[in-house]
């Protein structure tokens, strides 16, 4: 079944960088774009960022410019670089595909904090 584990997440400080990881599997990795997306404490998830099959990217305007999504599709895994961290990026970070139905993994919490 498809399954999408992420990692990467923890506490740094405002201005910090973070790489988060989500290993997918389940699936054929290369057949199908994946997304990443934010959740704050009762709020609705938020898209982040898109990466298609043939590495087209798409960021929300708030991210453009700080995070950077990418792709091996020899590991099966899809990447978040972000950089210039704020507070307002706190939240639990889930990568995403749509298959037949949307899958998201449990997701991994970064902070920005001093």
């Amino acid at each position: 079944q498809v399954q999408l584990v992420e990692s990467g997440g923890g506490l740094v400080q405002p201005g910090g960088s973070l790489t988060l990881s989500c290993a997918a599997s389940g699936f054929i990795f290369s057949n199908y774009a994946m997304r990443w997306y934010r959740q704050y404490p009762g709020k609705e998830r938020e898209f982040v960022a898109y990466i298609g099959t043939t590495d087209s990217t798409y960021y929300a305007d708030d991210v453009k410019g700080r995070f950077t999504i990418s792709r091996d599709n020899a590991k099966n895994t899809v990447y978040l670089q972000m950089n210039s961290l704020k507070p307002d990026d706190t939240a639990v970070y889930q990568c995403n595909v749509p298959i037949t139905s949307d899958y998201y993994g449990q997701g991994t919490q970064v902070t920005v904090s001093s």
